[in-house]
C-alpha cells in the first residue's frame, strides 16, 4: 500500500524540488562567473592593447562556440548531460584561475588573453547544450515550464550581480583578482552539479543495472544526423526551432549593438545605456518570474507567436521613443514580451523533446543567439554606420514579426500545450 501511494504521489513543485534547487544553485553560480569573466577578459585585452585588438579579443570566443555547438550537442547525448557539465565547468574554472596566477606573476600580452579567449569558447559549445539537456533528468515533465521560469530568473540575477562584482575585483586588485573570482564561482557550481541524481532515461529503465548510462559508439555525424532528422519529422519542434532561428537573427543584434547606438545619438549617454538595459533586464525577470509561479501559460503555441509579434512592434518602437524615459518603458514592454516568448520557447523544447536527443536540439534551438548572432553584430554596426539606428531596428523587428506569425501559421505548433 505505502509503496502504490508513494507512486501515486505528485511530484514536488521545481521550486520545493532538492534536486532542481542544485541545478539552480550551480547554474546561478556559473552565470555570475561568466560575466565576472567576461568583464576581467574585456578590461585586461584594454589594458593590454587597443580599443580595435580588444575587440578581437572578445569576439574569438564566438568563433568555436558557433563551429562546434552542434558537435557539443552529440558530446552531451553521448556522455551524459551531468558528466559534461561538469567536465567543462572544471575546465573553465581551471583555466580562469591558471590565467589570474599568469596575471598576477606576468604581463602576457594578448596573444595569452586570445588564446584562452578560444579555448573558452570551445568548452562553452559543449556547456551550454548539456545545460539545455538536464532539466528533463532532474525534474518531473509537467514542472519543465517553472524549471525554465527558475533559469530565467538565475540568468538574469547572474546579469545584475556579475557586473558590480567583477568591477569590484577589478578595482581592488586589478584582472588577476577578477579572473580568480570567476574560477571560485566555476568551482562553487562543481559539488552541487556532483550532487544531482539524473532520473533515467525511459529506454535506460528496461536495461540491466550495469547497462545504464552507457551510449552507443560510432560517428559523430551519423549522431548529429540522427537529431536533425528528429528535428525535421516532428510535427512541433522542427517548427520551432526555425522560429527561435528567426527570432534570434532578427533580435539579438538591434538589441545588443542598436540600444548603445541608439543611447548615443540621442545623448542620453552611458547612463541612458543602463536605464534601458535594467528595463529590458525588469521586464525579462518579470516574465520569467510569471512563468515559474504558474508552472504553465495556456495555448502556449499561440501565446508564444502572438508575444513574438507584439514584441517585434516593441521592438521597432524603440527607434522612435523621443525621450529616456519613453524608452526605458518600451524596453520594460519589449523585455517582457521577449521573456515570455523565449521562455515558452525552452519549455516547448524541453517537454516535446526525446530526452536522448536533447542535447542536439538544445545545441541547433541555440545556434542563432549563441554562435550566429553574435558573429553577425559588427554587420549590425555597419547598417546602423550607412542607414542609421532607425531603420536597424524595423529591420529586426520584421524579422522578428516574421517568426511570430510563421508560428502562428503552423497549426501543430500554434495548437502546442506545455503539460499540466
Amino acid at each position: 500500500m505505502s509503496a502504490a501511494v508513494l507512486a501515486a504521489a505528485p511530484p514536488r513543485p521545481a521550486h520545493r524540488d532538492p534536486q532542481v534547487l542544485r541545478w539552480l544553485g550551480a547554474y546561478t553560480a556559473s552565470t555570475v562567473g561568466d560575466s565576472v569573466y567576461y568583464l576581467a577578459l574585456s578590461w585586461a585585452a584594454v589594458s593590454s592593447g587597443s580599443p580595435a585588438q580588444a575587440g578581437l579579443v572578445m569576439a574569438v570566443s564566438a568563433v568555436p562556440r558557433a563551429l562546434l555547438l552542434l558537435f557539443g550537442g552529440v558530446i552531451a547525448d553521448r556522455l551524459g548531460p551531468r558528466r559534461v557539465v561538469l567536465a567543462s565547468d572544471t575546465a573553465r574554472c581551471l583555466m580562469t584561475l591558471g590565467l589570474a596566477a599568469v596575471l598576477l606573476a606576468t604581463s602576457p600580452g594578448l596573444w595569452l588573453l586570445a588564446a584562452v579567449a578560444l579555448v573558452f569558447g570551445a568548452v562553452d559549445a559543449v556547456f551550454l547544450p548539456a545545460v539545455g539537456a538536464l532539466p528533463p533528468r532532474i525534474a518531473a515533465r509537467d514542472q519543465l515550464a517553472r524549471v525554465q521560469g527558475l533559469r530565467g530568473l538565475a540568468y538574469r540575477m547572474g546579469s545584475v550581480l556579475g557586473a558590480p562584482l567583477g568591477g569590484l575585483a577589478v578595482a581592488t586588485g586589478g584582472p588577476a583578482s577578477a579572473f580568480g573570482a570567476a574560477g571560485a564561482l566555476f568551482a562553487l557550481s562543481l559539488p552541487l552539479l556532483r550532487a544531482l541524481r539524473l532520473r533515467p532515461l525511459p529506454a535506460e529503465e528496461k536495461l540491466p543495472a550495469g547497462e545504464k548510462g552507457q551510449k552507443a559508439d560510432g560517428p559523430v555525424l551519423r549522431d548529429l544526423a540522427d537529431g536533425l532528422r528528429h528535428l525535421r519529422g516532428h510535427r512541433v519542434l522542427g517548427p520551432l526551432v526555425i522560429t527561435i532561428l528567426l527570432a534570434d537573427l532578427g533580435f539579438v543584434g538591434p538589441l545588443n549593438v542598436g540600444l548603445a547606438l541608439l543611447a548615443e545619438q540621442r545623448g542620453w549617454g552611458a547612463p541612458g545605456i543602463g536605464w534601458l538595459l535594467a528595463g529590458f533586464g525588469a521586464g525579462a525577470g518579470a516574465a520569467s518570474l510569471l512563468l515559474a509561479v504558474r508552472g504553465r501559460l495556456p495555448r502556449a503555441g499561440a501565446t508564444l507567436g502572438w508575444t513574438m509579434v507584439l514584441g517585434a512592434a516593441a521592438v521597432a518602437a524603440l527607434a522612435f521613443a523621443p525621450r529616456l524615459p519613453v524608452a526605458v518603458a518600451v524596453a520594460v514592454a519589449v523585455g517582457l514580451l521577449a521573456g515570455v516568448s523565449g521562455a515558452l520557447c525552452h519549455a516547448l523544447v524541453q517537454t516535446e523533446c526525446d530526452p536522448a536527443r536533447l542535447g542536439r536540439v538544445s545545441a541547433v534551438s541555440s545556434l542563432g543567439s549563441l554562435g550566429l548572432a553574435p558573429l553577425g553584430m559588427p554587420l549590425t554596426g555597419a547598417a546602423a554606420g550607412l542607414w542609421g539606428t532607425g531603420p536597424v531596428f524595423v529591420a529586426g523587428a520584421a524579422v522578428c514579426a516574421l517568426s511570430g506569425a510563421f508560428a502562428l501559421t503552423v497549426p501543430s505548433l500554434r495548437r502546442a500545450e506545455l503539460p499540466r
